[in-house]
């Protein structure tokens, strides 16, 4: 997270907190996840550097510039337009492809991701998502107000409950 800055993805009216470990808002009622957050669900993927990784909620592409540092690929999917062609300027130079689309739905024609990371929440893990995560990938996101970690064991699933948190909607 070092080599992120952080001042980057927040509106210029906000930079005076872009180290605070706050959520702040983007507009179009969104926010940029607070820093121990996108910390802790880039450290629950526990990536190696070698995986393709799906970023569910670009935002302001703070969480995708992060994962960058983190994995070989890395796609971000966001479904408001304007976000998304923000999110592409702040992540000029990161190789992180912004697309804009349905999270719920994620990109089955780029399937399978080794990781997913959702940033909004959702009262129950997208089957969509699910079937997009290759064997033995991890799916991080907050079911309502937990996060959850989430293997994908062969045909089976393993969720690890991580931590309280307050997330926008996943809208599908």
């Amino acid at each position: 997270m070092r080599h992120v800055p952080r001042e980057r993805f927040v509106p210029e009216a906000a930079r005076a907190h872009a180290y605070d470990d706050a959520a702040l808002f983007l507009g179009y009622g969104q926010t940029v996840s607070q820093p121990y957050v996108v910390a802790l669900i880039c450290q629950s993927l526990e990536l190696t550097g070698e995986e393709r990784v799906l970023d569910v909620g670009t935002g302001s592409g703070y969480q995708a510039a992060v994962l960058a540092e983190l994995a070989a690929d890395v796609i971000s999917i966001e479904r408001i337009p304007e976000l998304a062609e923000r999110a592409r300027a702040n992540l000029e130079g990161t190789g992180v492809q912004v697309v804009v689309g349905d999270g719920w739905q994620g990109l089955p024609e780029r399937a399978p991701f080794d990781a997913i990371a959702v940033a909004a929440a959702a009262p129950e893990p997208p089957p969509r998502l699910l079937e997009q995560l290759a064997k033995g990938g991890r799916l991080v996101l907050p079911l309502d107000d937990l996060l959850v970690a989430i293997v994908k064991d062969g045909e089976e699933l393993h969720t690890k409950p991580l931590a309280p948190v307050r997330f926008v909607p996943l809208v599908r």
